[in-house]
């Protein structure tokens, strides 16, 4: 789970360019990273071994695009438990492998759900399994003028 509380650390511009040079191929070896430095090998290792343990890296991953799989329709799904089944309907989300992504949230909903399915009839059975305990409001996804991207791009050194 996803903790939105986390410690500040002091990232330097070495910090801030080896990151960004993880995210664009995290598949580079220490070798690339220290050239692109300019710092040895194990003072890169070190360095990432830093901020993996501060939590910065939290995992290295693939992104797989849904559609190729046959999921070509992706929803929003804002979830609002009924009074005493917050919990049930958190137990539901994470049984469902339709459901890519979920962040509890302020506000009237309680949930908002990332779906991706391969028709509407499958949309509409991962809805049925959920409102037994919750309404529910779907937006389905027709774009994604903004992709996924990474929260250094707001970064601003402290």
């Amino acid at each position: 789970m996803k903790n939105l509380r986390s410690e500040n650390i002091d990232l330097d511009a070495i910090d801030l360019k080896l990151l960004r040079l993880l995210e664009k191929d995290a598949r580079i070896s220490t070798a690339e990273l220290a050239r692109a430095v300019g710092l040895s090998a194990p003072s890169v290792a070190e360095r990432i071994r830093k901020l993996q343990e501060n939590g910065v890296i939290e995992a290295y991953t693939v992104r797989i695009n849904p559609a190729a799989l046959g999921m070509r329709l992706s929803a929003w799904l804002r979830i609002r438990p009924v009074p005493g089944q917050l919990s049930v309907v958190a137990d539901i989300i994470r049984e469902l492998p339709e459901i890519a992504q979920c962040d509890r949230v302020t506000g009237e909903d309680c949930f908002i759900a990332l779906a991706h399915v391969g028709s509407v009839s499958e949309l509409e059975r991962v809805i049925d399994r959920i409102i037994p305990y919750a309404m529910t409001n779907t937006a389905i996804i027709q774009s994604s003028p903004v992709e996924p991207r990474s929260p250094l791009g707001a970064f601003r050194r402290r």
